[in-house]
């Protein structure tokens, strides 16, 4: 699959996830993830959007922890997840094919790696958001 498809599927199922936690409410308990809240499965997409922008956006070739969940709740904590979200597929979308930054896994490419592993990573977590009831 080519890249530009993975970002187009990033794209989709952030705005999908961000939809179902605010259909859910961030209370709602995530069954999918044990112990869990809607805003816990928030925090943790989000911060995992500004981990992996990081070192494409800025080229980091070593790895780096993420940066502590941010104190957000309700309509504050979804504009910051839906900012780091479009920053995320932005910068997939406009970084350079040969991009040169750390990733853990072996792929064709870095860039290839961070738009097929946020692809994935925001898909199951959209599953999740949807996993729970709605108010």
């Amino acid at each position: 699959m080519k890249t530009a498809v993975y970002v187009e599927i990033l794209d989709r199922q952030g705005a999908l996830l961000a939809a179902a936690a605010e259909a859910a409410g961030s209370d709602a308990e995530v069954p999918t993830c044990p112990g869990w809240r809607v805003r816990d499965l928030v925090r943790h997409t989000g911060t995992v959007h500004r981990w992996a922008t990081a070192f494409v956006a800025e080229g980091r070739t070593g790895p780096r922890p993420a940066a502590d969940l941010p104190d957000l709740d309700g309509a504050p904590l979804l504009t910051w997840f839906r900012e780091g979200h479009r920053r995320l597929v932005d910068t997939l979308a406009d970084a350079a094919p040969d991009v040169r930054c750390w990733h853990f896994m072996p792929a064709p490419s870095p860039l290839a790696f961070w738009a097929r592993r946020q692809a994935h990573e925001t898909t199951v977590h959209r599953i999740d958001a949807e996993s729970g009831p709605r108010r």
